[in-house]
Order: C-alpha cells, then sequence, then structure tokens
C-alpha cells in the first residue's frame, strides 16, 4: 500500500495538472446562518445531538442586516427532514441582494418546487453505508434514499455534496463508499467535513480520526475527482488537530479551505500557490 507521502505526491500532481496555483481562504464572516427550527431538532443524531443549532439565528428572530449571503438550515423531524416550507415568507425577506445555501434533508419534489426559486446552491449531507445511517442518525433509511434525494436535488439546483471523516464516532468506513457513489451520479463540487467529538453526545468520548488517516482520504479523492473543486469545509476540530491536518489538506490538493490554520497557509506558500480570500460559506 502506498505511503501517505507517495499519495500526496500523486494528488498534487493531479492538482497541478487540472487547476490553477490558486488556493482559496474562507472566512464566512457575511454569511448568516439561520435556523428554519431554532434549537428544536427530533433527531438527536450521536455525533451532534442538536448542540450546532445553537450557533445559528432562529429565523424568526433575526433581522436582515449587513450580511451578503445566508445558510439555511435547522433540525430535522423523525425522518430527516428539515421542515423547508416553513417561514419561507422570512426566507423571502432575506432574498434580496443575497445568495442562499440551503443545508436540506430527505426533501420531497414539491418541497423542491417550492423552495427553488430561493435556492443559489444546496448542501446535503450523503452517506455511502447503511449502518452509518442507522447508528448515528438513527434513521430508517439507506443509502439508496440518499441517493434518490441527491438525484432530486440536482435537478433544481446546484447541489454540494458534504461528507463527514469518521462521521461514525471517529472510525472511518463508509467515506469511501460514499466517493463511489458520488462518482456515478456525478458531482459538481465536494465538501470534506471532519467529525468533532461534541460534549453531550453519545459520542463525547470518541476521537477525531488521525489527521493522517484524513489527509489520505482527501489524497484519494483528489485523484479520483481530478477536475472537481473539492473543499474542506468548516465542520473539523480545531486547534492542534487543525495545524496538523490543515497543511496535508493543502498538499492533498484541497481548492478551498474554510478558517485555515497558520501552518496551511505557510504550506501554500511553499507550495508556490497564490492565495485569494473569501467572507462567504465556502461553497457561495
Amino acid at each position: 500500500m502506498d505511503s501517505l507521502e507517495a499519495k500526496l505526491a500523486r494528488a498534487w500532481v493531479v492538482r497541478h495538472a487540472h487547476f490553477a496555483d490558486e488556493i482559496t481562504w474562507s472566512y464566512p464572516l457575511d454569511t448568516a446562518v439561520l435556523s428554519l427550527t431554532g434549537r428544536q431538532c427530533a433527531l438527536r443524531c450521536a455525533h451532534c445531538g442538536g448542540h450546532y443549532l445553537k450557533g445559528m439565528r432562529p429565523i424568526w428572530e433575526a433581522d436582515p442586516d449587513r450580511s451578503t449571503s445566508c445558510l439555511i438550515s435547522g433540525g430535522c423531524d423523525l425522518t430527516g427532514r428539515v421542515p423547508v416550507l416553513a417561514h419561507l415568507d422570512r426566507v423571502r425577506a432575506w432574498r434580496p441582494g443575497r445568495i442562499l445555501n440551503w443545508h436540506v434533508g430527505f426533501v420531497s419534489e414539491a418541497e423542491m418546487e417550492a423552495i427553488a426559486p430561493l435556492v443559489d446552491v444546496v448542501s446535503f449531507d450523503f452517506v455511502g453505508d447503511n449502518e452509518t445511517i442507522h447508528e448515528v442518525y438513527g434513521l430508517d433509511r439507506t443509502v439508496e434514499d440518499y441517493v434518490e434525494t441527491y438525484r432530486l436535488l440536482r435537478r433544481y439546483a446546484r447541489t454540494l455534496p458534504h461528507v463527514t471523516i469518521g462521521l461514525r464516532g471517529g472510525s472511518l468506513g463508509h467515506e469511501r463508499p460514499a466517493l463511489d457513489r458520488l462518482q456515478e451520479l456525478g458531482v459538481d463540487g465536494l465538501v470534506f467535513l471532519v467529525f468533532i467529538p461534541t460534549p453531550g453526545t453519545p459520542f463525547a468520548d470518541r476521537e477525531p480520526p488521525p489527521p493522517q488517516a484524513v489527509a489520505e482520504l482527501l489524497a484519494e479523492a483528489r485523484v479520483q475527482f481530478p477536475a472537481v473543486p473539492l473543499y474542506l469545509g468548516c465542520m473539523r476540530p480545531k486547534g492542534r488537530y487543525r495545524d496538523r491536518l490543515d497543511p496535508l489538506a493543502v498538499q492533498a490538493g484541497m481548492n478551498v479551505v474554510v478558517s485555515p490554520s497558520r501552518s496551511a497557509r505557510q504550506r501554500a506558500a511553499e507550495l508556490g500557490l497564490a492565495a485569494r480570500e473569501i467572507r462567504e460559506c465556502c461553497v457561495l
């Protein structure tokens, strides 16, 4: 089996062949993060438990401000659906002059038809095996349900799948099957997240996957999707973990990194990448 260094070297050659020598740092300071459900989520997933809804503004409490974009999200019901039709009048109030990224769960065609005029891009979590779906989300769903929804979403909007590395409590397993299915289905861009042990959840005492294992998977993805923009998203451990992972992610050929560590910026400079900065959610 190839070493991490060999995989990174191969990934860098592929990146260099398909993209300009530049990288984007995303600092999403101008993106308003809005929840359609406030802090409510019926699923209470093993990796989140509703914790991250606390960092979102309930849409009924938020007033349009100087933000130039919005992330429209929220908690799920017991079937994995975000109530995307809730508060449509409020979403419309945020629409003028702003780009809207919807982070949705499972949706129907009727729901997508209704919200399509308010959608610029959809962020959709994609899971690659049934065991991970059942253990993490507690859903009576299968990979085929994710495939069907992904196909539906792409008919109505630019859709960027999100793959969380180590989603099953830090253990790897669903990621490579997920990438294989997405390769079959086609992607316009691909966002990678990394499991964060979160207080108050069933996975609170777990460890995130080793940075080297994450970097290896990112490098494999670069080769598997040679001309597809790849993103390292905001949901990944901070501190020393990010200091170790981020420069490896740069070497693995990521096009966009959210809130990069200093070590990532240094590595990009060493590799001759010109850096540009944006103040929006990374997929916008």
